[in-house]
């Protein structure tokens, strides 16, 4: 796997990925928990295609052709903040949060009461999102892993994907700055027919709304 640095200071860097076979998933898929992504480690061929979108906030897209009908799409991006590990941990790790980072036009509401102010493993999470014409619908994530000041992992249970993995990961870079890392892997449903709305409406609006992240985190922690 080659990773290109673009920006180094408070700001996302874009990088491409090679090729990832069959035999990588021992060590490319450890982190995937659930039987979806345990079931392609075992069965699939999977050769990434990098693309890079410029107009779109300056992250990674790239799209994995596997065997059979249905294709896994991965989106990366990492971004550089002023910030320590602490504070930035404290921030992300807080479920309600999110809403401060995800456009308004989603709509984006908690529905679960009570939520802990802080992630932890197993934490059932339920939300009210519009994420394509304005449709309302529920999203349930399940965080399924926690590493306290290094990762974490939310994995949707109920929402529009058949599909959906999200690792969080932080760097301590030493000197005041945070390298937060994001890999989102994803499946839409009604495959084939539901990868023909890839580029013409998930991509689009994926890139959008982490475009939006990025200034809205910016903004949050100044450089």
């Amino acid at each position: 796997m080659e990773t290109i640095p673009v920006m180094r200071l408070c700001r996302v860097s874009v990088f491409s990925v090679g090729q990832i076979r069959h035999s990588d998933w021992r060590s490319f898929g450890s982190a995937f928990r659930g039987p979806v992504f345990r079931s392609l480690a075992r069965k699939t061929h999977f050769e990434a295609v990098s693309s890079e979108d410029s107009s779109a906030s300056r992250i990674f897209k790239g799209t994995a052709d596997v065997s059979g009908d249905m294709a896994v799409h991965t989106l990366q991006t990492k971004q550089i903040i002023r910030a320590s590990m602490a504070e930035a941990w404290a921030f992300f790790s807080n479920p309600r949060n999110l809403a401060k980072i995800t456009p308004p036009e989603l709509g984006f509401e908690v529905l679960t009461p009570d939520l802990l102010p802080q992630i932890q493993a197993g934490m059932m999470i339920a939300y009210r999102v519009r994420p394509l014409l304005g449709i309302p619908m529920t999203w349930l994530s399940e965080i399924t892993l926690v590493e306290e000041g290094v990762r974490f992992i939310d994995e949707q249970r109920v929402g529009p994907y058949a599909v959906w993995h999200h690792e969080h990961a932080f760097h301590d870079l030493g000197d005041g700055r945070i390298e937060m890392h994001d890999r989102a892997t994803y499946v839409l449903p009604f495959s084939p027919l539901g990868d023909l709305a890839h580029g013409i409406l998930v991509k689009p609006q994926l890139a959008k709304i982490f475009a939006f992240r990025e200034e809205a985190v910016r903004k949050l922690f100044p450089c």
